[in-house]
Order: C-alpha cells, then sequence, then structure tokens
C-alpha cells in the first residue's frame, strides 16, 4: 500500500453523531450528508457506520453518489441537494432517490417520468429563505405543494430550507438567521393551511444545530460536525467533537543539505546552515495544498517544517542538522487530538494557514490516497 493514506476514525464519526444527539430534542432524525464522497472520508463505509449509530436519512449532490450507495447496498433514504437533469430523472427513480423539487416545470417533468415508469417519486420542496441558491420563492410555496399533492406519481416527502450564515456570531447574521427560520416556519403554516401534509420539516445544518435549537424541526443535516469539526472556530466551545481524518505519510529519503543550498521549485527557501532535509511522497495531487508551505508537520512527538515549495507529488521538511529521524518514520500531516500527541494538527488548523475551511481540507484528500477504516464501536 502507498505510504500517504487517509486513515478514517469510523468510531470519532460515531462519538460525534453521539454528541450531537445530545443536543437535539427527543424524535428529531439526522440526515447525514455524504457527498463529495462523505466530504473525502469515503461514502459507503462513512454511511454504513453513521447508520449503525442511528442517522436515518442520507443526502448527497449528484444522482451518481446516490447509485453508489444503492449499489453497495445501502437502503436508507437518500435526498439529492442539487436539481438533476432531465437524463438523470429515470436512474432517480430506478435507485429511489428523494429530490428537491423548486418549480412547476421541474414537478411536471418527474411526475411524467415516474408515469411512464410506472413509479412513484417522494421528493422534498425546497423554499429558498435566504440562501440565493436553489429554491422556490416563499410566495410560491404553497402553489407547488398543491401541485406535488395532485400529481399522480409524486408524494410531498418532505419540506426545506437552507440557512446562509447560521455558523456566525455576529449580530447582524444571527437577526437574518433567525429571519430565515421565521420566513421557513410562516412558509410551512401556509402549506398546512391549504390542507397539505408537509412530511419531514427540515432545514438545520451543522451552524444551527448548534445555534439555533428553534430550526430543529423533523430533521437536521449536521455535515461537517460529524465529520469532526465545528463549522466555525468561534463555535469550537459549544460542541466535544473528534476529528474522524487522519492524513499520514513517511519520510522516503534523508539528505544532507550544505549552508546556501536551496530546495524545490522557484528556490524559495535556502538553508541558513547545514541541515538534513527529509521528502514526503505527499503534494498537492494529493490535496496538500501548495498554500500550506511552512507547516509543521508530526514525527513523533516533534515538529519540523515543510520547506520551499509543495510539489505535485512530494515535499520536503526541514529535520535538522542532528537528526533523530529514521527513513521510513511515519509522518502526521493532521489528525485528531488526543492525550498522546496533544498538539497534533487538525484540519482546522490547516484551513487557517490555508485561508480556507476544513470541508474543503478534507475533500481535497482525493482517491489517489487509500482510506484506511478503523473499525466503529458503537458505545
Amino acid at each position: 500500500m502507498r505510504a500517504t493514506k487517509a486513515i478514517i476514525h469510523l468510531d470519532n464519526l460515531q462519538y460525534n453523531i453521539k454528541e450531537i444527539k445530545k443536543r437535539l430534542n427527543k424524535n428529531v432524525k439526522i440526515c447525514l450528508p455524504v457527498k463529495a464522497d462523505a466530504y473525502g472520508h469515503g461514502a459507503v463505509r462513512v454511511a454504513v457506520a453513521a447508520i449503525r449509530a442511528g442517522v436515518s436519512y442520507l443526502a448527497v449532490a449528484s444522482i451518481q453518489e446516490a447509485v453508489e450507495l444503492r449499489e453497495a447496498g445501502i437502503v436508507a433514504p437518500i435526498i439529492s441537494l442539487s436539481l438533476p437533469v432531465l437524463e438523470e430523472i429515470p436512474e432517480l427513480l430506478k435507485y429511489d432517490i428523494e429530490p428537491l423539487v423548486i418549480d412547476e416545470e421541474f414537478i411536471n417533468d418527474l411526475n411524467r417520468f415516474a408515469k411512464k415508469l410506472n413509479k412513484k417519486a417522494w421528493v422534498h420542496l425546497k423554499i429558498d429563505t435566504g440562501m440565493r441558491r436553489i429554491g422556490c420563492s416563499p410566495m410560491e410555496a404553497v402553489k407547488l405543494a398543491v401541485q406535488i399533492d395532485r400529481a399522480e406519481n409524486l408524494e410531498l416527502k418532505g419540506v426545506c430550507t437552507h440557512f446562509a450564515v447560521s455558523d456566525s456570531t455576529d449580530e447582524k447574521n444571527i437577526k437574518f438567521t433567525k429571519k430565515q427560520i421565521s420566513v421557513f416556519k410562516d412558509s410551512i403554516k401556509e402549506i398546512k393551511k391549504a390542507g397539505i401534509n408537509p412530511g419531514l420539516i427540515h432545514a438545520a445544518n451543522s451552524g444551527s444545530v448548534l445555534q439555533y435549537p428553534e430550526a430543529q424541526f423533523d430533521m437536521v443535516r449536521p455535515g461537517i460536525l460529524v465529520y469532526g469539526y465545528a463549522p466555525s472556530p468561534s463555535l469550537n466551545s459549544l460542541i466535544d467533537l473528534k476529528p474522524v481524518m487522519e492524513l499520514v505519510t513517511q519520510v522516503v529519503l534523508i539528505k544532507k543539505i550544505e549552508k546556501d543550498t536551496s530546495v524545490s521549485y522557484d528556490r524559495c527557501w535556502t538553508a541558513e546552515k547545514e541541515t538534513f532535509v527529509a521528502t514526503l511522497p505527499i503534494g498537492y495531487a494529493d490535496g496538500l495544498m501548495r498554500s500550506l508551505s511552512g507547516l509543521k508537520v508530526r514525527i513523533g512527538k516533534d515538529f519540523f517544517p515543510i520547506i520551499g515549495r509543495i510539489c505535485m507529488d512530494q515535499c520536503m521538511i526541514d529535520i535538522g542538522a542532528s537528526p533523530w529521524v529514521q527513513r521510513w518514520d511515519e509522518v502526521c500531516i493532521f489528525g485528531p487530538v488526543s492525550k498522546e500527541h496533544p498538539k497534533n494538527n487538525t484540519a482546522q488548523d490547516l484551513a487557517k494557514i490555508a485561508g480556507t475551511i476544513p470541508y474543503e481540507l478534507t475533500c481535497d484528500i482525493n482517491k489517489r490516497v487509500p482510506r484506511i477504516f478503523i473499525d466503529e464501536t458503537i458505545q
């Protein structure tokens, strides 16, 4: 197996689900987004572990992602959070995937395909309360709910929305999120007034799970929380989480470098004194961003900086003039903090350096990096 690998701690994933459940009202379901290969963690194995831990629903961003889960034997309900194109509808119906619907045209198209294939399609009406991405306007919600109710081959399984700034502690953004919740509640009331059962009502993402208990409704959709991170560092203290992914590699070569010798592309790093440099078989093609040059990675209990440009497939670290490090030693790029390694980098630490978010860090660890799954233990 390749030296560079992502260790997926499914026991940590289940721990995080347990911690989230503590915050939820009785009978509130969890829908886990496993889009983008479960944020880079491995969708099938994550889905199986999450269902064992009590997750009721799964969510994807494409029909292809849902088909992968179905063909792996997963029978839990799956919502597709992005809008499918017409060519995908037969597959959507074949695999019992529950799409979002937002307008009359797609409702008619879906009903027509379902009737032709003698299938029943379960749908979720998406209302745009402020994200301005996809969703019907609140004023259209009742009309569309009635249209779904009258469609012979459709059934309204749920009504949902999505919050734009629920992870923010800024007063303006708190006000905006509360307005979104209010608009959504009003839309649900109007749908019920029209005699339509809205089904599962769901809106809360990770930020709102932590900050807006009034937005729990029937189901929540925490993504990054389940994978071990608060959606914003300012919310870290609100919940105890354990990162699920650990990215490791090995030292494959150690070289003695003389003073004034440059290392890597562009000669942007030069040794100020004689030192030893270790080469690691990981680069930006694996998801280690070039902007992370300077990051200190852990070998044993010590940390050593990445020097020079991070290459496509490799990078180099300065291990000092009198190194104890040996060839083939394991190197931790990021992973869970533990009693043994209390100073481990986390994806949140790397995100801060790179000017991004943990979601992007874990999603960027692509399938060229093999996943090693640590078997889960439900406690």
